[in-house]
């Protein structure tokens, strides 16, 4: 499989690997996009573009025939989310919403074969939502189906090679809905998905679904210690494909004498769902400047945390005094090192946030930085009660 110069760089960015397509049984080419249904599109689509710095391309609406639903298509390099909300009551958008509140319903994967994708997912026993068929208007054909995952999350696949439209057949181009930036930042602060989160109530179980239906293979494993605080836990493993260029890590709670991240999700979320996505930078100083600027709240780090950084990390391209004024995270692994900030919640309830990742090499997910991590979501649970 060859690649552009573009495609070189996101290897680099979200830590790809090189891999044999035609010995996989179900071959992805990456992310597609990842759809929200919140409870108004407009606002939160402005939220994204300005909060994000988000370019929104593309849009479907009252305005061009859904009658159902508002949408708005948004890009910053490869990431690509869709932001979906109803415009009429009795909607699978508005129910969804009162059931979950603002969420991540679909992890759209771009596959080069849909109906070869289903036929081994269909009996492999996934559960197939819709089947494979054709999107068309003048700019071209789509090719989608959609499978089950937990919860009420889906994978819609999408085969996009024969087509040249804005995003899918439908939507309209449609203009930026933002245009400033704050000034000496960067124009995208971030260019791709690194990996998406899932929280569920039996991890083997959603492990064993991605290593049977989708051939994804165990990446990383997390367990006891690895991911454990004074008051909680959790148990973790990453599914990904053959290229790594979809990545799910897939976490369960385990016994603690407290409430752990993983059941307030639940609890707040009403069941399993995606939990946070990672999106991938090439300098996250300037994209964590730029976010602040535009009012996102980044989970605080204590200083000790960054008083023996240097000791086990090393040397990385931020300064250890730059990364403790903007609080990022530092990790190193056998392969390389990685940096790490996480967001609060963006949403009223305690479920959804984000993750900006900067690799250099490293194809891990900060372990170094998981007992931080955690003690820092426990201060945000506690001051909400929920700890």
């Amino acid at each position: 499989m060859t690649h552009s110069v573009a495609d070189v760089d996101l290897t680099r960015l979200i830590g790809a690997v090189e891999h044999d397509d035609t010995t996989d049984p179900f071959p992805v080419i990456g992310m597609d996009h990842i759809r929200f249904y919140v409870g108004n599109a407009k606002q939160a689509a402005h939220y994204y573009s300005t909060a994000f710095g988000m370019t929104c391309v593309a849009y479907r609406g009252p305005e061009n025939g859904s009658r159902d639903v508002a949408e708005y298509v948004l890009t910053s390099g490869k990431a690509r989310f869709l932001i979906t909300g109803e415009v009429h009551a009795g909607t699978e958008a508005g129910q969804s919403v009162v059931a979950h509140g603002d969420g991540v319903t679909d992890l759209a994967i771009e596959v080069p074969d849909v109906d070869r994708a289903v036929a081994h997912a269909r009996e492999q026993g996934a559960t197939v939502l819709s089947e494979p068929h054709d999107l068309t208007d003048e700019y071209g054909t789509v090719r989608v189906a959609a499978l089950a995952t937990y919860g009420q999350t889906r994978h819609t696949l999408v085969d996009r090679s024969r087509y040249t439209g804005p995003f899918l057949p439908g939507f309209t181009e449609h203009g930026p809905l933002f245009h400033a930036k704050p000034a000496g930042h960067p124009k995208r602060y971030f260019q791709a998905v690194d990996h998406c989160v899932g929280n569920v109530e039996r991890m083997e179980e959603w492990v064993g679904f991605y290593n049977r239906v989708m051939g994804f293979t165990n990446m990383k494993e997390f367990i006891g210690d690895d991911i454990a605080t004074e008051y909680s836990a959790l148990m973790s493993k990453v599914v990904a494909s053959g290229n790594h260029r979809v990545k799910f890590p897939i976490n369960e709670p385990a016994a603690g004498t407290r409430k752990s991240q993983i059941d307030e999700y639940l609890e707040f979320y009403g069941g399993p769902g995606v939990q946070h996505l990672a999106l991938a930078t090439g300098d996250i100083v300037a994209s964590v400047r730029a976010m602040r600027e535009m009012g996102v709240e980044f989970l605080d780090t204590p200083d000790t945390y960054y008083d023996t950084l240097g000791e086990w990390v090393g040397d990385t391209r931020v300064p250890v005094d730059t990364l403790r004024e903007l609080k990022i995270l530092a990790d190193r692994d056998e392969d390389g090192y990685l940096l790490q900030i996480f967001t609060k919640p963006l949403q009223d309830r305690p479920t959804v946030f984000f993750e900006l990742i900067e690799r250099h090499g490293s194809l891990g997910f900060g372990k170094g930085n998981f007992k931080a991590l955690f003690e820092a979501i426990e201060r945000e649970q506690a001051r909400r009660g929920n700890l």
